[in-house]
């Protein structure tokens, strides 16, 4: 029986049969090249779908195990980590890049978070979220780690999630700068990585196990 092959970025689809790969594209930004060279290999490999994930991805769906390898080759793209036990995604906004809302620059902390962590291995799934601004349009407070802009600087959340038992992350810190944005992050995330016990837990039921208190002391904030 096939199953999903994590270290090609191949997830197994409802047919039992064939796989979605998605190319990597940090917070959905895209080359036109790139866009043409996703569409011509899923034409030219007869993909049966391709479709823009919740993740800021292109997946192209339908895929045949016979033709994975190659069509990376063709790609010449980043495998998006779409499945295993990793950071799955930095999921971010226009900010002030692009957005006439935005209070931070989503983009900006978005891709330094990107470079740093996406694919990172990690004892359960992992997500980031970054928003430039209060109406929150990437859900931070539903990821691991969500950052939201405001005028004062970025609010950080962590121990969110959604799923069958979904909860709203817990407020870390309030009216940071980037730098200390990126140390707590870094904070939570060796954190995690060292909750050896936690193994395919997720942060917010290792924050409910333990408690809030002592997950703010673990972390040192």
């Amino acid at each position: 029986m096939k199953e999903d092959i994590p270290e090609k970025g191949a997830a197994l689809q409802r047919d039992h049969s064939t796989f979605a790969i998605a190319p990597h594209s940090p917070g959905g930004l895209i080359s036109v090249n790139d866009f043409k060279k996703v569409v011509d290999v899923a034409e030219k490999y007869k993909a049966s779908a391709m479709k823009i994930t919740s993740a800021q991805r292109i997946a192209i769906i339908g895929v045949q195990e016979e033709d994975i390898d190659v069509m990376w080759k063709e790609l010449e793209m980043a495998v998006g980590h779409i499945i295993g036990v990793c950071v799955r995604m930095v999921k971010f906004c226009p900010g002030t890049t692009w957005c006439r809302h935005g209070k931070q620059d989503a983009v900006g902390m978005g891709m330094k978070l990107d470079r740093l962590y996406h694919g990172y291995c990690l004892p359960a799934k992992f997500k980031i979220g970054v928003a430039g601004c209060k109406h929150a349009c990437t859900a931070p407070a539903v990821k691991e780690i969500g950052l939201c802009g405001r005028s004062d600087g970025w609010t950080l959340m962590a121990g969110g999630n959604c799923g069958a038992r979904p909860r709203i992350g817990d407020v870390i810190a309030k009216g940071i700068d980037d730098e200390t944005a990126m140390d707590i992050t870094q904070r939570i995330v060796t954190f995690f990585e060292t909750c050896d016990w936690a193994k395919k837990m997720r942060l917010a039921r290792v924050i409910e196990k333990i408690g809030f208190d002592e997950f703010k002391r673990a972390i040192g904030v």
